[in-house]
């Protein structure tokens, strides 16, 4: 029986474990991180998500753990809005409980994870982000739950060259997660209850709320992608392979399926050329969407054309074209 090494225990090391140990392989994971953990992540996935789940043989047990279902999505640029009903209904879940049911899953079914940095060369890396930011203009992401009344929209407030999302997840808990500029935030004494007074729309989304996890903060952040000249070794996958803003909420979709198809092609000893096709052909679009839509805001334009921006339009731009095996 092939053994698949993988580098990495999160969402896409789990889902290579899973995937691999579903084509009769065995799967040794190295990760020397407590999971799960709380981390600063958007907590949002998108529907392209539930036949990755499905493929893994998660989805019952993901329903179990009830997800927010959203049905809306709302953008709001300074003190203007736009909104529309999503195409299909997205799902909130925590960091916390999706790595646990991934990791215990993988546990399970027979995968072993040894709590240590990988000690040599491995067939899968999903060890998330390694990139180190230098110089000026650097990113820092945050995190908090709040609770208190949920909606069933997913909330995105550009204000002041940063962004806040929220949005609910299980257990009527809701996610305030964003993203601003170093030198911004330190203006603000990377204080982020100040922050959240500084656009009048977001602090009345948030006044009936109550802060229940202390804030967590990750960065400097480097966006990222792998895909036009992926290095020798093993296979990547989730954000070793490609890290792009994350205003698009596909993250956690993207390493759930870039990583059970990185265990799956390993298991089967598919070629790795193919592997990286098909990523690509799934990730493409949207990361050179993405990257234009990151030079718009950094302008400040959707402030001026935001009455004319339809959320779908944005929506779809920024999805991923994958599909689950």
């Amino acid at each position: 029986m092939p053994l698949v090494r993988i580098a990495g225990a999160g969402l896409a090391g789990s889902a290579a474990a899973l995937s691999a140990l579903r084509e009769g392989a065995g799967a040794r994971m190295w990760d020397p991180s407590r999971i799960p953990k709380h981390k600063v992540c958007g907590e949002f996935l998108t529907p392209e998500a539930a036949p990755v789940l499905a493929g893994l043989g998660l989805w019952d047990a993901f329903q179990e753990l009830r997800p927010a279902r959203m049905q809306r999505l709302r953008l709001i640029f300074g003190t203007r809005a736009v909104e529309s009903r999503l195409p299909e209904p997205s799902y909130g879940i925590s960091r916390y409980r999706l790595d646990a049911l991934l990791r215990g899953e993988a546990e399970a079914r027979g995968a072993q994870w040894i709590v240590e940095r990988v000690p040599g060369l491995v067939d899968v890396v999903a060890h998330g982000r390694q990139s180190a930011a230098e110089g000026r203009n650097r990113l820092f992401g945050f995190k908090a739950h709040f609770s208190g009344p949920v909606s069933d929209a997913v909330e995105l407030y550009f204000f002041d060259g940063l962004y806040v999302g929220v949005n609910p997840v299980e257990n009527g808990y809701t996610n305030v997660c964003g993203l601003g500029s170093e030198e911004r935030l330190r203006q603000l004494q990377f204080d982020y209850d100040a922050l959240l007074t500084r656009n009048a729309a977001l602090a009345d989304r948030l006044r009936p709320l109550t802060r229940t996890l202390e804030w967590l903060s990750t960065g400097p952040l480097v966006y990222h992608s792998q895909l036009a000249n992926p290095p020798a070794g093993g296979l990547l996958a989730g954000d070793a392979l490609q890290f792009i803003d994350p205003f698009t909420g596909t993250g956690m979709t993207t390493a759930l399926w870039s990583g059970a198809l990185a265990g799956r092609s390993v298991a089967l000893g598919l070629p790795r050329e193919a592997y990286y096709a098909e990523v690509a052909a799934g990730l493409d679009r949207q990361q050179r969407w993405c990257r234009r839509l990151r030079g718009a805001l950094e302008r400040g334009w959707p402030l001026h054309f935001a009455p004319y921006l339809p959320p779908q339009w944005l929506y779809g731009l920024t999805r991923p074209q994958i599909e689950s095996r």
